[in-house]
């Protein structure tokens, strides 16, 4: 396996034991459709959270979450109103980042509410 790939499931291991650990439920793990995929799919409080997860072995070419493009943002939405869809759910949800940097010295940051949808 890829060592970029090794980095991402660590990352993204990590950051559903951060969730776990601030009381967070996680519902899925990398959940597909189509070519798209949701890293953590969670609920807290009264809220379903779509998580994506970007994790770099070092900061050097720039922080992780600046590499979640509109593009990106997009097919997360598509992929969230599938899901919704399928659970038949229509109350709160938001979209979170987890970013990574795992050196030289560990730095995870959760941001709520990172990007929003454009219907």
């Amino acid at each position: 396996m890829a060592q970029h790939n090794n980095t991402g499931r660590l990352g993204e291991q990590l950051a559903a034991e951060l969730l776990l650990y601030k009381g967070y439920q996680i519902l899925e793990k990398n959940w597909r459709w189509g070519k798209g995929e949701i890293d953590l799919i969670c609920t807290y409080q009264d809220s379903l959270i779509f998580v994506e997860v970007k994790t770099r072995s070092v900061s050097t070419f720039g922080h992780p979450e600046d590499a979640i493009s509109e593009k990106k943002q997009q097919r997360m939405f598509e992929l969230a109103a599938e899901y919704m869809f399928r659970i038949q759910y229509e109350e709160e949800y938001r979209f979170d980042i987890i970013s990574i940097v795992l050196q030289p010295k560990l730095d995870i940051k959760h941001y709520q509410d990172a990007f929003f949808p454009h219907w």
